[in-house]
């Protein structure tokens, strides 16, 4: 043994070489912690030292390479300032450097994902083996951040400019045979060739055969371009990707200015430039939220196994009630992820659109190269039509996807709940109705939760898993199962009005009717709600939502929470509904919707609209940006805080998440708890106070105030 850590063991093979292990102890995965940068240097170290080695390949222990960086340690890490994290990526990339700069040549196998600072790990190797079964890239961009162990500068060296901004402001995983095209690889071979194939490569470049030395100093040298090619390639980057990353997220900008800034230095000097440009991203909002972003993605993984735990219910066969859109919809998601789906209905022309719908889905994954027409055959037959309950005894979980009606739901449930056996699951894809009321029809109510997909199924990541007040652990923990067989990320919410997404979704919409009323715009704030972030202004979105969705779901909220919810003025979305103008559904809404080249609808703006709703809106006048954004997104926010002091929701990480994979929360500003805390507490504290004369949605509840007055956040 040359050398050995708690990550990283060197050993002796035959013939004068090594072998640098990666393999973290007490780890699924290999990442890049403090540890493991610490032991790289001492491994590279422990090579130098020895005289007797002659090569050395590099492996990894684990079924992946190295995942990336160790995104825990960043908080403490980027709390230090711009200052303090030139000087940390600095420090980390001597050690990178002195790998890189070992007396013998260096082959890297690459087993499976080599991502972030993973995949610079391969970059400061001589030479790169791919298996077929691995995946490379350099997703820092998702986390606000770009490159800093060196990739912009090896990368733009390795493949040229044009590629490497391509992929690091892509930030996507790249397969074997695109890494091979460009070059960031040297050869691709299946799993059980790689290391063998790596050795064979180490032993060429000992022999004399490869210019190891040679491919090195490209990496140490400026980018082979004139001032001129550079310019052209920069300036062609930076007018794609402006273009696509927006005002928003100003990483991938960085990354190009980094980029420009070194392509005519060498290594030493061009990292220097990278660490400088690197530490500007880590201190921006956007990083801080995207990388608390990640985190609470990780929390609410780690929440939903915890539940899983609870449940020794195998998930082997479900079904839905309803078919239709939103029936297919359930059921292609079932079908294409693995788990048999039956699909009841007591119609056939909906069965044939469920199966419609299905097919429609699995087709566009087949013409997209994503799936195989054989493939695409076992899903569809994975899916039962029928219109009996012949073989509902087979059935785990049943999913009801009926109208939103309160007394069909209950009749349909009641009926299922007759013919199955006594251990399956019932679950509500409502949106709206109580839980706790629906269960009472039915004679096992422990075994009944709600499981609220969102529309389209297949795009939407969440699944509110709502808890009623009679539903098991049992039953939440079999629901939470199949929510995360089927793909997606369930959130476990307890029963109230709108359970939690629509809860804090209609106060944002109670502030735009309100500032339509009082003479604004919608035009005006679909723009200044798009430029915050939103994919979408709140007039669009209630469009795309549905005007009588929208309307009904309103009631339900008023009902639930006369206090804050229920106007006292017809508002413009009574208008629209009272007018049969349902949105993109019939074509008229605020806006209306003619088809694009693609076929999809897209909005035009009808001056009938205002004709419309001149009875109920005041004198037309313009709103500064942040009045219009303070009083949407305060009833939002401070319905957020009401269910986290209600227990509706567990925590701020969950809430954050369902926020963002709900309704589409600008991601940059990390959800709704993280928006309060770079605003700084007491700041939106007195923000509320501030428009606190609009009503009761808008004063600051009692969790926010107590969190202002001991200055705490809701993260950190």
């Amino acid at each position: 043994m040359i050398y050995s850590g708690s990550a990283i063991s060197v050993t002796a093979l035959e013939n004068g070489l090594a072998e640098l292990k990666f393999d973290l102890a007490n780890e699924s995965v290999n990442k890049f912690s403090a540890i493991t940068v610490q032991e790289l240097a001492a491994a590279s170290e422990a090579i130098k030292a020895n005289s007797s080695i002659k090569g050395v390949v590099v492996t990894s222990g684990k079924s992946v390479f190295i995942v990336g960086a160790d995104i825990t340690e960043f908080g403490p890490m980027f709390a230090g300032g711009e200052a303090s994290v030139a000087e940390w990526t600095l420090k980390a990339n001597s050690v990178f450097n002195a790998f890189e700069d070992l007396p013998v040549p260096t082959v890297v196998a690459i087993n499976g994902i080599a991502l972030g600072g993973g995949f610079e790990m391969c970059l400061a190797c001589d030479y790169r083996v791919m298996s077929t079964a691995a995946k490379v890239g350099l997703p820092e961009v998702k986390l606000g951040l770009f490159p800093g162990f060196g990739g912009t500068v090896r990368l733009s060296r390795v493949i040229g400019i044009d590629n490497a901004a391509e992929w690091i402001a892509g930030g996507s995983e790249q397969r074997p045979d695109a890494a091979l095209k460009v070059g960031a690889v040297d050869a691709v071979v299946t799993p059980e060739l790689l290391r063998d194939a790596a050795i064979d490569l180490v032993k060429q470049a000992i022999a004399g055969k490869l210019d190891w030395k040679a491919r090195r100093q490209e990496k140490l040298d400026p980018v082979k371009l004139n001032n001129l090619e550079q310019m052209m390639a920069f300036n062609t980057a930076n007018a794609v990707i402006a273009g696509k990353a927006g005002p928003n997220y100003p990483a991938p900008k960085l990354a190009l200015q980094a980029m420009q800034g070194h392509a005519g230095l060498g290594r030493d000097e061009a990292i220097k430039v990278e660490s400088q440009f690197f530490a500007k991203a880590a201190v921006t909002p956007q990083a801080n939220a995207l990388i608390g972003l990640f985190m609470a993605d990780q929390a609410v993984k780690k929440t939903s196994k915890a539940h899983t735990a609870k449940s020794a219910k195998d998930i082997k066969q479900a079904a839905v009630l309803g078919a239709g859109i939103m029936g297919g919809g359930i059921a292609y998601q079932s079908a294409s992820k693995g788990t048999p789906i039956i699909m009841k209905d007591i119609r056939s022309e909906a069965l044939d659109l469920g199966m419609g719908e299905a097919t429609k889905l699995l087709s566009n994954q087949v013409a997209k190269g994503r799936l195989t027409a054989d493939k695409m055959g076992k899903v569809l037959s994975s899916i039962r039509p029928t219109l009996n309950y012949g073989d509902f005894k087979e059935v785990d979980i049943v999913i009801e996807a009926v109208v939103e009606n309160a007394k069909v739901k209950t009749a349909v449930l009641s009926e299922v709940e007759g013919l199955v056996t006594e251990d399956t699951i019932l679950a509500s894809n409502t949106s709206t109705i109580s839980i706790t009321s629906l269960a009472k029809g039915l004679k096992r109510p422990q075994n009944f939760v709600g499981m609220h997909f969102f529309n389209p199924v297949h795009m939407m990541p969440l699944v509110e898993v709502i808890r009623g007040e009679q539903s098991s652990d049992e039953a939440v923990a079999a629901t939470v199962k199949l929510a995360q067989q089927m793909g997606k990320t369930p959130i476990v919410v307890n029963d109230c009005p709108g359970f939690l997404v629509n809860r804090v979704l209609f106060p944002y919409f109670g502030g735009f009717d309100m500032l339509v009323r009082d003479g604004a715009d919608f035009q005006a704030i679909d723009k200044v709600m798009e430029r915050f972030g939103w994919p979408m202004g709140p007039a669009y979105l209630l469009d795309v939502v549905g005007i009588d969705t929208g309307v009904h779901a309103a009631k339900v909220m008023a009902d639930g929470f006369p206090d804050r919810m229920k106007p006292d003025y017809k508002s413009a979305t009574e208008i629209m509904f009272e007018n049969t103008r349902y949105g993109q559904k019939n074509g008229k809404g605020f806006y209306v919707y003619e088809q694009d080249k693609k076929g999809k609808p897209k909005k035009v703006v009808d001056p009938t609209t205002y004709e419309l709703i001149a009875p109920v809106v005041g004198e037309r006048k313009e709103f500064e940006a942040d009045e219009i954004i303070a009083r949407l997104m305060i009833p939002m926010v401070n319905e957020i805080a009401r269910c986290l002091e209600e227990k509706i929701v567990a925590s701020a990480a969950e809430a954050d998440m369902a926020l963002i994979m709900g309704i589409g929360f600008p991601p940059f500003r990390g959800g709704a708890c993280r928006y309060v805390d770079q605003m700084g507490v007491a700041n939106y504290v007195a923000l509320c106070a501030k428009f606190a004369h609009l009503g009761k949605a808008y004063e600051a509840p009692k969790l926010l105030q107590d969190m202002a007055a001991n200055n705490q956040k809701f993260f950190g």
